[in-house]
């Protein structure tokens, strides 16, 4: 504690980004149908890459080509997606951005058809974004496969020269669903007790480092706490990243589930999941970064000054303001112009009302 400053250098493994800020992955919908990089994505990460942000968590990409996804994610499903990824890589790089991928599979909280496969998560039940449609358990044959597929994209990742790789296991998502009770309801090895309903995403993270190596880079993404009575809490998120800790190399702090996310709106509360990331930065001995309703820098520098946070997650003001770490390092005390009205949900992150009247 004391003596970080918020433009010091954040290390994740051997990752060393100029600063602590993370721009925290943001759903574009911008690929093109199959999950490729396109003229769209280009800009959006050209802008936020010269705006000053040190490291930038791409958004979330699918690993497995016939899952129910969201409309127009990104992929990182097969090798013929890699040509577009280089090209964003260098582009980010050429900026002396830190750029990190980050894989998931969205489980039962997946978009509605046409897309077709297996709709898979903890155990049977109905999509929460599509009532008509269930979804089933998965076996320990499909778990072995996706833990495999989670290990392919990474490596993929890796290939095309990203400088890390995130798994997203919060925001109900299928790694976060095994970790919730209320859609974990398996009664093997994988259920039950927290060491149970954690079993999987410890699986995918260990097949995830098999592919990648010791040495690059392996962040992933935890809910402080699923927020909704009966989800997990936040001694078992910090029994479950104790345990992550020992695979990864930093851990991103968000909260809350599926329709229940919690944000910081206007004139709300910042910095919403500090207390918690205060706890397990104090627990383990990686980078803990902070993610949710993060607005003004000296709030940022206190904690730096009165906690083990590391850094610091960024979406809804880098949509505003993509230059916004380069204005906060020229005046700490500007106020950003995002009041967190979240106008840009319906946009998918890619478009604010002030940016676009600026």
């Amino acid at each position: 504690m004391g003596g970080k400053g918020l433009f010091d250098e954040l290390h994740i493994g051997g990752l060393a980004a100029r600063n602590r800020l993370v721009r925290a992955a943001t759903y574009e919908r911008a690929s093109d149908a199959h999950g490729m990089v396109t003229p769209e994505i280009m800009r959006i990460y050209r802008e936020l890459a010269s705006g000053g942000v040190g490291t930038i968590i791409s958004s979330f990409a699918y690993v497995r080509e016939d899952e129910y996804r969201r409309d127009r994610m990104l992929g990182l499903d097969r090798d013929e997606v890699l040509p577009g990824y280089r090209e964003l890589a260098e582009a980010v790089h050429a900026t002396g951005t830190r750029f990190v991928a980050q894989i998931v599979h969205c489980g039962a909280t997946a978009g509605k058809p046409p897309f077709t496969g297996p709709a898979w998560a903890p155990s049977d039940g109905v999509s929460p974004v599509d009532e008509t449609r269930s979804v089933r358990a998965m076996t320990r044959a499909d778990m072995d496969a996706l833990a495999a597929d989670f290990a392919a994209a990474a490596r993929r990742a890796q290939q095309a020269g990203f400088d890390g790789v995130e798994v997203h296991a919060a925001h109900g998502y299928l790694l976060s669903q095994f970790l919730n009770p209320l859609w974990n309801h398996r009664e093997d090895e994988y259920g039950g007790s927290i060491e149970g309903r954690m079993r999987f995403p410890v699986q995918v993270l260990r097949a995830v480092r098999d592919a990648v190596g010791p040495d690059f880079p392996i962040l992933v993404k935890i809910n402080s706490s699923d927020g909704v009575p009966g989800g997990m809490t936040e001694d078992e998120s910090l029994v479950v990243s104790q345990a992550f800790a020992k695979v990864v190399d930093a851990i991103e702090v968000s909260g809350t589930t599926y329709g229940k996310v919690r944000i910081a709106g206007p004139d709300g509360q910042h910095c919403l999941y500090a207390p918690y990331a205060a706890r397990l930065a104090e627990l383990v001995d990686i980078p803990v970064i902070l993610t949710g309703g993060n607005r003004l820098a000296p709030e940022l520098q206190e904690l730096l000054d009165t906690t083990g946070i590391s850094g610091f997650g960024l979406a809804r003001p880098l949509v505003c303001e993509p230059d916004l770490p380069a204005r906060w390092q020229r005046d700490v005390a500007y106020v950003p112009r995002c009041v967190s009205c979240s106008r840009c949900f319906p946009e998918a992150g890619r478009n604010c009302v002030l940016h676009s009247a600026r």
